[in-house]
């Protein structure tokens, strides 16, 4: 790891003083990339140099400690090995961390599906109560929101809404999202009083760039219709409504929020490249060991993540097994205390299997 370190170390150095050369300086694109990875190295760079005073410090302390005499001065050395033993454990732990390899879509924005699943009607209006709780703290994230396309189901519900989250991080922190949400209440249209069980599926698809994903004009088709229910005055009047089918995949992709074809034609192009980019992400997941797959769970579709319990007023994440008892706040947006929890099991996770393969290579 400490090879690593100085490494690292001596290419932010050598960043540095190439970015004090005026015939760099003159190259804007160049110092731009040159800025953004010294940006991305700062963080390990400045806890490795913490790390490495606190040991030159320690080793100052235990010099001390053995050459004095004076019990009092002696008292003090130990209490400072003491305090700089901790903060060196400390900063191993971070610089650990911050060496874990990073998902390259943690700071794309975000593509956020929601489904109505099993529970008809109920199902329909869950999915309108995702659809806030994710608005609500995306807005307290300071993230812009737009709603893509929409399926309104007759009762104030969504049978499908696609919303678009703009925001550094967004992906970092709604990536736990994905799977299939359960409600236990009693629904509006229940005259019995009966508690019914319903699922919406959120899936969380980072916004990818055409040289990320590259698709062939020659496998989509291209369909035009006119837009149909809520969603405009364009409303019938005129052919905006994009449907693309990707042939090789099957996948169907359908925009009509926009009164422009151009519009939508380029919003379809996007969730069509984020959903493939997912399916290559997928396939690559399911050929790995299982050993990978994490105690926060592996982000199907098919997985309950979550139970929305009106009558006990609860929220529990099957994958990290926590209950909260503010069912009202968390809906209202206060997820965080979730999200926590799932990016430390994850760090965790990464963590053991990096010791687990530094260990297997020692022993090689």
């Amino acid at each position: 790891m400490f090879d690593k370190l100085d490494g690292i170390a001596a290419r932010y150095e050598a960043i540095e003083r190439s970015l004090a050369d005026n015939a760099i300086l003159s190259d804007y694109s160049k110092v731009a990339a040159l800025a953004q990875e010294r940006a991305e190295l700062q963080p390990i760079v400045e806890a490795y140099r913490q790390y490495q005073r606190a040991q030159r410090q320690r080793a100052e302390a235990q010099a001390l400690l053995e050459s004095e005499r004076d019990p009092e001065l002696r008292a003090m050395a130990r209490e400072e090995i003491t305090s700089l033993e901790a903060q060196i454990e400390a900063l191993e732990a971070e610089l650990k961390r911050l060496l874990l390899p990073k998902d390259p879509r943690d700071e794309k924005n975000v593509i956020l599906e929601i489904r109505a699943g099993t529970g008809g009607e109920e199902a329909g209006l869950f999915a309108a109560d995702l659809l806030r709780m994710y608005m609500r703290y995306a807005e307290s994230k300071g993230w812009e929101t737009e709603i893509l396309s929409a399926n309104e189901s007759g009762i104030g519900g969504y049978s499908t809404v696609i919303v678009f989250v703009k925001g550094r991080g967004a992906f970092s922190r709604l990536k736990y999202e994905s799977g299939v949400h359960r409600v236990q209440r009693v629904p509006i249209t229940e005259s019995q009083g009966r508690i019914h069980t319903s699922t919406a599926t959120v899936a969380v698809l980072a916004e990818m760039d055409e040289v990320d994903v590259h698709i062939d004009p020659k496998d989509v088709i291209f369909e035009v219709r006119r837009s149909q229910g809520a969603g405009g005055q364009s409303v019938n009047t005129t052919d905006s409504a994009v449907r693309l089918t990707h042939i090789p995949t099957g996948i169907v992709v359908d925009v009509q929020d926009e009164r422009k074809q151009l519009q939508n034609r380029i919003k379809a192009m996007n969730i069509l490249r984020a959903r493939l980019y997912e399916m290559q992400v997928e396939r690559q997941r399911q050929e790995q060991d299982s050993a990978r797959r994490s105690q926060v769970g592996t982000g199907e579709r098919s997985e309950k993540i979550r139970t929305y319990n009106f009558p006990q007023n609860r929220v529990t994440d099957h994958r990290i097994g926590k209950t909260m008892y503010n069912l009202a706040a968390f809906l209202d947006g206060e997820i965080d205390a979730f999200i926590d929890e799932l990016a430390t099991r994850e760090q965790a996770e990464k963590l053991g299997m990096g010791m687990q393969r530094i260990a297997t290579t020692d022993e090689d």
